[in-house]
């Protein structure tokens, strides 16, 4: 009764703030036009709607199956309405995980998910919060051209990390989804602008090798 009373609390809050968040995206800039009495086109705003609109709600739908599996519902709910999912709360998610030692899916993997990007949320807002009032004494550091490559290696460090550690738990299952995207990525470099859509592909690709592996008893 307490499970099931927990998951029809966390889908009720998590469809609540879900659906104001998406209010509060669709309410600004409306505020916005109305106080300055400027509304777009209907033509240049469709037109710019039709240039991004459908490769934002193709990336949404992916993340969303293939993130929530991972995060759990509270940690998916809290996810998406905080944002940043693949650069920040999957990676922080995964690795508090790692580190307490469960599994994701789990209901233990599903309550670290949830608190580590709960905290991650936290910290971001605060090192956002600071960095506003300190712009003007930080600019000049972080334009500096001798961290500039830093900041440009964020993310492949990041994830680079995160994967020697799976990849070393199980170097079967991940070297052909590795390979594939080496060697996809090294034929098709247009194809580096459009990694989050690749992330479902490196799955299917794991999946299908890892049944294979299976039922020839590699693993």
């Amino acid at each position: 009764m307490k499970k099931r009373d927990y998951n029809e609390s966390v889908h009720i809050w998590g469809r609540t703030w879900c659906s104001f968040a998406i209010l509060m995206f669709i309410l600004y800039p409306t505020a916005v036009s109305i106080y300055y009495k400027a509304w777009p086109e209907p033509k240049f705003l469709l037109k710019g709607l039709l240039g991004v609109a459908p490769v934002f709600w193709t990336v949404g739908a992916i993340e969303a199956f293939t993130f929530a599996p991972m995060l759990g519902s509270g940690g998916s709910y809290l996810g998406f309405v905080t944002g940043n999912l693949t650069n920040l709360k999957v990676p922080c998610a995964l690795n508090a995980m790692e580190s307490a030692k469960v599994k994701p899916g789990t209901e233990e993997g599903e309550v670290i998910s949830t608190i580590s990007i709960a905290v991650s949320s936290i910290v971001t807002t605060i090192i956002i919060f600071v960095g506003v009032l300190l712009l003007t004494k930080i600019r000049p550091i972080l334009e500096s051209e001798a961290i500039a490559p830093a900041f440009e290696n964020i993310l492949p460090s990041l994830f680079g990390a995160l994967a020697v550690v799976f990849v070393s738990k199980n170097w079967k299952i991940a070297a052909a989804p590795l390979i594939f995207m080496l060697i996809l990525f090294i034929s098709i470099p247009s194809l580096s602008s459009a990694v989050s859509v690749m992330v479902p592909v490196g799955a299917i690709v794991a999946l299908s090798v890892s049944r294979i592996l299976y039922k020839k008893g590699y693993l």
